[in-house]
């Protein structure tokens, strides 16, 4: 049985990916705002702290594998969107590296999304911000954009640019770092778009190639895949896992 720590446990792709492995037999501590063993709000850094004391108390101080899901959609604020989405992920990371390093499994998978392949990021102040780990610059720039929704891809372009450049440190100690980028999944997220008066009408109208949205369920598969030991040689990559999307908006782009 093996210690997995998983952020935004208690609904969507999380909540599935917590229940297939508790299924499994695994020990899993959930971290979330409400409904989690370790319930904290990862948009403060105290909030963070507290998640990584929290659970590494109840793994025992050795965490066998980690999944880093917690996120914001495009319906709140920029800078909270920028708080949880990178620097919920950067600082946990850094925690938690470590307890994973005594584990077992010793693998991560990040949740990013498509929207992180999307975009023209380089050189881009606020990306250069999130990955200096400068939060009150980056909370800053996305304030200023006024745009929930490109402080929401540009956060999830830095964090998967923060999971690739950790790569070579993190397999030098054994741990495999991996990041999936999911498209429209059937979440409480989602609802919350198709809800939205700003983007609500475009977030229902489009449906990716394969016809339909995935169910958490599937990107849990995907999840469960990256933290076994059939992906032992799979470190560093982007998992794309949207049915089509990428395909189709950059189809000689890969």
């Amino acid at each position: 049985m093996a210690s997995i720590v998983i952020t935004g446990s208690a609904s969507g792709i999380g909540a599935a990916t917590a229940a297939m492995l508790r299924e499994a037999g695994h020990q899993v501590v959930g971290v979330d705002v409400a409904g989690a063993e370790v319930c904290v709000d990862l948009s403060s850094a105290a909030g963070r702290a507290a998640a990584i004391d929290g659970a590494l108390t109840r793994c025992g101080g050795r965490i066998d594998a980690l999944v880093l899901c917690a996120g914001l959609g495009a319906t709140h604020a920029p800078e909270k969107i920028a708080s949880v989405n990178y620097f919920g992920v950067s600082e946990l990371l850094d925690g938690f590296k470590g307890a994973l390093e005594a584990g077992t499994m010793k693998s991560v998978v990040v949740v990013a999304s498509v929207a992180a392949t999307h975009g023209e990021w380089e050189g881009s102040p606020l990306r250069e911000a999130f990955l200096a780990g400068d939060e009150e610059k980056a909370r800053a720039l996305c304030a200023a954009t006024g745009h929930a929704a490109a402080a929401y891809a540009a956060s999830k372009h830095a964090v998967v640019c923060d999971v690739r450049r950790r790569a070579a440190a993190w397999g030098a100690r054994g741990v495999r770092l991996n990041a999936v980028a999911p498209g429209a999944v059937e979440t409480p997220l989602l609802q919350q778009s198709i809800a939205d008066p700003v983007v609500g009408k475009a977030t229902a109208a489009f449906i990716p190639p394969l016809g339909r949205r995935a169910e958490p369920a599937e990107i849990a598969q995907v999840i469960g895949f990256l933290l076994s030991d059939a992906a032992s040689y799979v470190h560093g990559s982007l998992l794309v896992v949207d049915g089509g999307i990428d395909a189709l908006a950059r189809p000689c782009r890969f």
